[in-house]
């Protein structure tokens, strides 16, 4: 998994190849980011056999507590070619902002 921090965002991805998305479960509780997930063995109906297996097969889960800058009322995510992205946005309070100081001479 890959955390990334924008100006706006806190992004999450995690590389999920073979995992169907109906088997992804994302949620918020009580600040805490849990992304479970499940990938099922392929199982050959062919006369031959596995020589190696190194993938890992089963169920997951990854925590990650999130700041309070986070909004979880605007987070969102997206799977696409096996990657699934989580988009957490920032509360406006967070955000960075200019602001312009003018400095008085006496």
């Amino acid at each position: 998994m890959d955390i990334l921090e924008t100006e706006n965002d806190l992004i999450v991805k995690a590389d999920l190849p073979g995992v169907d998305l109906k088997d992804v479960d994302i949620r918020i509780e009580n600040g805490t980011l849990s992304i479970k997930g499940e990938r099922k063995f392929e199982e050959k109906k062919d006369n031959g056999g596995y020589h190696r297996i190194e993938r890992s097969y089963g169920s997951f889960v990854r925590y990650f507590s999130l700041p309070d800058t986070v909004d979880p009322d605007k987070v969102n995510a997206a799977y696409k070619e096996g990657v699934l992205t989580v988009t957490l946005p920032k509360k406006e309070l967070a955000k960075p902002r200019q602001v312009k100081v003018e400095v008085m001479s006496n």
